[in-house]
């Protein structure tokens, strides 16, 4: 899959004229249209929703945009509860997946009517004593053991720690019957970032089997399944994209097969997707400023790993274009660095790039997902601005860069940084 950037060298200077790099910048249309192919690959489903994950990409802009598109939100804080509260998110089109949860959490998701999603058996209890137990609730499964698709090893729920267990999943539904639940959903997440069309057919068929057997065991009927998210993109290019279209027909075949003939024909499909719905459409542009030549070949960025953390701490890949000399051969070999004092703070490392010279743009990839949200202030370094690339061609502001008074402003300290801008 060839890697082509949403934003041009002249858009890219345009936009410099008002707002210094670096920034995150999203592709508003391409948001929007990606987010009506999931809706048509799902429409089988009369009840099925998209609980886009808060987490992935915080911002009001982007969830207003994908309200607009029919989306939910899946919230895993208080602030992202307060956020589409805020925004005026229906409590239906509010789910709130957390874990470790502290009771104000629970309280605060129940009076705005969002759908808790439990994710342990002593939830229950924690719930019932601290906020109640709602009418509307969800568990969380967790089979345990490794998740494979044929012989291929997906990953490994054994070692996560969310999630009920087989036997506690079952006697979990028993118990919120009897205190009084009337509408029950499920929820399942056991890979990540797959780029497979067989993840969620695969997710799809163990939790509507175990569906049926808690229909029969628990003489509780599932109303909805979230299949949560899992379903990735490809970071790098020689990976193709997840067919959604054909990734929403083997779901519904599997539904045929399993909930229809056991009577469960109405359960409505949910799906809680952040990095399919979003990392695509989204660049990190930073600037070359230094150029090093050591042992190895540095080009130095004003970017760090404060404004996208991935390839710091996971080893990520994240594609690189130099704006403007996509046609242009790679072969010169660098480091592509930022400036904290880490030595895993690095974009790129070997990367084969066309020669790069000072002030040119950098365009990473795929940052709409987990890229500005896990952003921090480590070395002082401040959070960049987030942009909107909007369907009609102009830009505009939807997150300030953070400032050295944005830094300070959290201390208590004889009112010495007062000054600070």
């Amino acid at each position: 899959m060839e890697k082509k950037p949403f934003i041009t060298l002249e858009k890219l200077k345009e936009i410099d004229k008002t707002y210094p790099t670096p920034y995150h910048i999203y592709d508003e249309k391409g948001i929007r249209e990606n987010a009506r192919r999931l809706n048509e690959a799902f429409s089988w489903n009369k009840g099925f929703k998209e609980y886009f994950a808060v987490k992935a990409t915080p911002n009001p802009y982007i969830l207003n945009i994908l309200k607009e598109e029919g989306c939910g939100v899946d919230c895993s804080s208080l602030t992202e509860l307060m956020m589409a509260d805020k925004l005026n998110y229906d409590g239906t089109d509010i789910m709130f997946s957390s874990n470790d949860t502290p009771a104000e959490e629970f309280v605060y998701a129940r009076k705005i009517n969002a759908t808790i999603n439990l994710d342990d058996f002593t939830h229950i209890d924690f719930l019932k004593d601290c906020a109640g137990i709602p009418e509307t609730i969800s568990l969380r499964y967790n089979p345990g053991g490794v998740f494979k698709i044929s012989n291929n090893i997906m990953d490994n729920p054994g070692d996560a720690k969310y999630g009920l267990t087989h036997d506690q999943i079952i006697e979990g539904y028993k118990k919120l019957k009897e205190l009084g639940a009337k509408k029950f959903g499920m929820h399942s997440f056991l890979a990540s970032n797959t780029v497979t069309n067989e993840y969620y057919p695969t997710l799809a068929k163990t939790l509507f089997e175990l569906a049926v057997e808690i229909k029969e065991k628990a003489g509780v009927e599932i109303s909805f399944i979230n299949l949560s998210g899992g379903v990735g993109i490809p970071y790098t290019p020689d990976k193709e994209p997840n067919d959604i279209k054909i990734i929403g027909k083997k779901v519904k075949e599997v539904y045929d097969e399993v909930l229809v003939p056991a009577g469960l024909g109405e359960v409505s499909i949910f799906t809680e997707l952040g990095r399919f719905m979003l990392a695509p459409y989204g660049h990190l542009v930073t600037k070359a400023i230094h150029e090093k030549h050591t042992h190895k070949e540095y080009i130095g960025v004003d970017a760090c790993a404060a404004n996208l953390m991935r390839p710091a701490i996971y080893g990520a890949y994240h594609h690189i274009t130099v704006a403007g000399k996509e046609d242009a051969p790679c072969d010169h070999k660098y480091d592509v660095v930022g400036s904290l004092c880490e030595n895993c703070d690095k974009f790129a490392i070997d990367r084969m790039l066309p020669k790069i010279d000072m002030g040119d743009f950098l365009v990473i990839h795929d940052t709409g997902a987990h890229g500005f949200s896990m952003g921090y202030n480590y070395n002082g370094r401040l959070r960049s601005a987030e942009l909107l690339l909007k369907e009609d061609g102009s830009v505009s502001m939807i997150r300030r860069a953070e400032t050295p008074k944005d830094y300070f402003a959290t201390f208590d300290f004889t009112g010495i940084f007062d000054d600070i801008k």
